[in-house]
């Protein structure tokens, strides 16, 4: 049993690998200027939602890929310790734009999550027969 749980997630896998190869093949062949990687998340995105893959399909893989997320930051980590120089030169301007990008992100976020919150209620106002 462990043996057939082993292979599905191995084809789990190999079907997210492919997916994401795949934003990588098409920003190599059509020159778009976005990570291949989030082409790919893209094109995830959009087969879940049309029902072209079902989620019971990668699910598995997913769950277990998230769950140790944190192990795949331990090479980025070790990667920055060899830029100790291009910290040292520049390290206030990354960590203005660091701080900054987040900050955006936030806001960018916040008011998404709000303006949908708003319109959800708006709705079940409306559905309520009473007008906001």
């Amino acid at each position: 049993m462990k043996a057939d749980k082993f292979v599905k997630y191995i084809l789990q896998i190999c079907g997210l690998i492919l997916i994401n190869k795949a934003g990588f093949y098409i920003v190599d062949f059509f020159d778009l200027l976005i990570p291949g990687n989030v082409l790919g998340m893209m094109i995830l995105f959009l087969m879940l939602w049309l029902k072209i893959i079902k989620l019971e399909w990668i699910e598995g893989a997913a769950d277990f890929l998230v769950k140790h997320l944190s192990f795949f930051f331990v090479s980025i980590s070790v990667g920055l310790m060899t830029l100790g120089g291009l910290m040292a030169e520049a390290g206030v301007q990354l960590a203005v734009i660091l701080v900054s990008s987040a900050l955006i992100g936030m806001a960018i976020a916040g008011g998404t999550s709000h303006l949908i919150v708003k319109y959800k209620q708006r709705k079940e106002a409306q559905n309520a027969g009473h007008d906001l």
